[in-house]
C-alpha cells in the first residue's frame, strides 16, 4: 500500500482517522495502539513476508537499548553498542547487499575458472534502509546519554514502524524530536521522540490536509508527467540516443525524482499532522543551490543530518587533519551512495558527490563564491544533473553511454534505426507540467504567501484584515482543486510506486 493508491486514500486513511478520533483523548496509550496496529497493517499490505523480521529486530533493539542504558560509560556498554550497530547493519547487508557481493565474487571466480556461488532469490524488505538508520540512531543516542531507553515496547515499535515514514522516511532522530508546530526547536532534547505528546488541533489537521494535497499533486501529476519521457529515453539503446534526446531524458528524470521524493515527504508530513504528529522537513528547494555543499543542505535533509551526526562527526568531522577531512567526506558519501542501492552506479554516484565536496573545499568553492550568481547556480545544477545519470542508469556501461550521448560522442545511428526527435516525447501536458515544476521547485509560492501575510496582517488596533476571509477561501478552493485533480489522474493512470520505496 502507498499514499497514492485508492485503497489508502478512500479506505485505509478515512477508517483510521475515524477509529483514532473515536478513542477518547484521555486515553493516549490507546491512540498510540491504534496507530501501531495501523502501521503493522500498512506494512503487511506492502511487505507481509518481512513483518516478522522487522518485529524481531524491534524486540532486539528494545532489549539492547535497555542494556546499553544500564551499562552506559562502561566497557560493557561500548561492547553492547558495537553489537547493536553490527546487528542492525548485518540485517541490512544480509537482505540488501548479499546478491551484490555474490554477483561480484562470481565475476572474480569466473576469471579464475572457479565454480560460481549460488544464491536463492532474496527480496528486500520495504524500507529496510530507513528502519536500520532509525534503529542505529536510537541505540547511539542512548549510548551517548542524549536520551533514555524506551521503557514501552509498543511505543518503541511505533517510533520505528510509524507508517507515514516507515517506507521512505523522513528519518527522525530519537533524541532530537521535532518541536510542536509553530514553536522553535529546543536547544536540548526534552523528551525522546517516541514520548512527545501529539499536538492535535483543527489548525494542525488543516495543515496536514494542505500538505498532503500538495504532495499528492507532486506525485501523481508532476512526477508522472516526467516519468514517461525519462523512462522511455533512458530505455533507448545508446545507438538511438541523440544529444537532444539524452538531455531531455536527464531533465525529465531530474524533475521526476524531485517531485516523486519530495511529494512522498509532503504526504508523510501531512498524514502525520492529521494525527498531531510532526515529522521533520526533508527538502528546502535543492535545485536553487549554488554549490554541492548547499545542495546537501537542501536535499534529503534528514539523511544528510543523520550521516553528519552518526558518521562524519564520529570519524573526526572537520576537527582532524585536512587529508582526514577529505577522506571523511569521501567515506561518508561512498556509504551514502551504497545505502541508496546495491550497485556500482550508486557507489559511483556517492563518490562523485564526495569528490565535488572535496574540490569545493580545495578551492573550487571560493572560486564559485566570487562568480556571477547565475553561473554558480548553473554549475551546481549541472553537477547534480550529471550525477543523476548514475543514479538512474541500469549499470555503469549504461551510465557512461548515456553521458557520451549527452556530449554527442555516441556513434551515429544507422539509417534503418533513426531515433525520434524530442518532439515525440513533448506534449502539452509536459509543457504545462514544466511550467508548474519551475514554480514548485523554487521558492515562488512561499514568497507569494509571505506577501499575502503582510497584506492581510492585523492593523495596529488588532483588527483583522478584511482581505483575510477571501484569502482563506481561496486557499481552501486551491486545496480542493488539487485533491480533485489528483483524483482524476489516479483514476486515469496505472499505479506508480515511489522511487525511494526501493531503498
Amino acid at each position: 500500500m502507498s499514499f497514492n493508491e485508492p485503497v489508502f486514500l478512500f479506505i485505509f486513511l478515512p477508517l483510521l482517522l475515524a477509529v483514532y478520533f473515536l478513542v477518547p483523548n484521555s486515553r493516549p496509550a490507546w491512540r498510540e495502539g491504534v496507530l501501531l496496529l495501523a502501521s503493522l497493517i500498512f506494512y503487511v499490505w506492502g511487505g507481509k513476508q518481512f513483518l516478522g523480521v522487522l518485529l524481531a529486530a524491534t524486540l532486539v533493539n528494545y532489549a539492547l537499548g535497555r542494556a546499553i542504558e544500564a551499562a552506559r560509560a562502561t566497557p560493557r556498554g561500548k561492547r553492547l553498542i558495537i553489537l547493536g550497530v553490527a546487528l542492525n547493519l548485518g540485517l541490512l547487508v544480509a537482505f540488501k547487499y548479499t546478491r551484490f557481493v555474490v554477483v561480484n565474487l562470481n565475476d572474480v571466480l569466473a576469471a579464475f575458472h572457479a565454480n560460481k556461488l549460488t544464491l536463492p532469490d532474496l527480496l528486500v524488505p520495504l524500507g529496510i534502509s530507513f528502519f536500520t538508520f532509525h534503529a542505529i540512531g536510537y541505540l547511539v543516542d542512548i549510548h551517548r546519554g542524549e536520551a533514555p531507553a524506551e521503557r514501552s515496547l509498543p511505543r518503541l515499535a511505533l517510533y520505528l514502524l510509524f507508517f507515514p515514514k516507515v517506507i521512505a522516511g523522513p528519518i527522525t532522530r530519537y533524541a532530537a524530536p521535532a518541536p510542536a508546530p509553530g514553536k522553535p526547536a529546543p536547544q536540548k532534547p526534552v523528551l525522546p521522540a517516541s514520548q512527545i505528546p501529539p499536538h492535535e488541533s483543527i489548525e494542525t489537521f488543516a495543515r496536514g490536509v494542505r500538505r498532503f494535497a500538495i504532495g499528492l499533486t507532486k506525485k501523481v501529476v508532476l512526477s508522472a508527467a516526467f516519468a514517461t519521457p525519462a523512462d522511455k529515453i533512458f530505455g533507448l539503446p545508446p545507438g538511438e540516443l541523440t544529444p537532444a534526446l539524452a538531455w531531455l531524458g536527464l531533465v525529465s528524470y531530474t524533475l521526476q525524482i524531485y517531485f516523486d521524493f519530495s511529494g512522498y515527504t509532503d504526504m508523510a508530513i501531512g498524514v502525520a499532522a492529521l494525527f498531531g504528529r510532526t515529522l521533520p522537513e526533508n527538502f528546502d528547494y535543492p535545485y536553487i543551490a549554488q554549490s554541492i555543499r548547499e545542495f546537501w543542505r537542501r536535499w534529503h535533509l534528514s539523511l544528510s543530518t543523520w550521516l553528519r551526526d552518526y558518521l562524519y562527526i564520529p570519524l573526526g568531522g572537520s576537527r582532524v587533519s585536512t587529508f582526514r577531512v577529505y577522506a571523511n567526506l569521501v567515506i561518508v558519501f561512498l556509504l551514502c551512495g551504497i545505502w541508496h542501492g546495491a550497485g556500482w552506479p550508486f557507489l559511483v554516484w556517492g563518490a562523485y558527490h564526495g569528490l565535488f565536496l572535496v574540490l569545493e573545499r580545495l578551492g573550487l568553492g571560493k572560486v564559485m563564491d566570487s562568480a556571477w550568481r547565475p553561473l554558480r547556480h548553473l554549475y551546481a545544477l549541472l553537477a547534480v544533473m550529471v550525477g543523476w545519470v548514475f543514479f538512474r542508469a541500469n549499470d555503469l556501461h549504461h551510465a557512461f553511454a548515456f553521458l557520451a550521448a549527452m556530449l554527442g560522442l555516441s556513434p551515429a545511428p544507422d539509417a534503418a534505426h533513426l531515433p525520434d526527435g524530442p518532439g515525440a516525447y513533448i506534449d502539452n501536458f509536459f509543457l504545462v507540467a514544466l511550467v508548474a515544476s519551475i514554480i514548485g521547485a523554487t521558492p515562488i509560492v512561499p514568497a507569494v504567501l509571505a506577501w499575502r501575510d503582510r497584506l492581510t496582517a492585523a492593523d495596529a488596533a488588532g483588527r483583522p484584515s478584511r482581505f483575510r476571509p477571501a484569502w482563506d477561501a481561496l486557499g481552501v478552493a486551491i486545496v480542493a482543486a488539487l485533491l480533485f485533480l489528483s483524483g482524476l489522474f489516479i483514476a486515469a493512470s496505472t499505479y506508480s510506486p515511489f522511487i525511494y520505496r526501493q531503498f
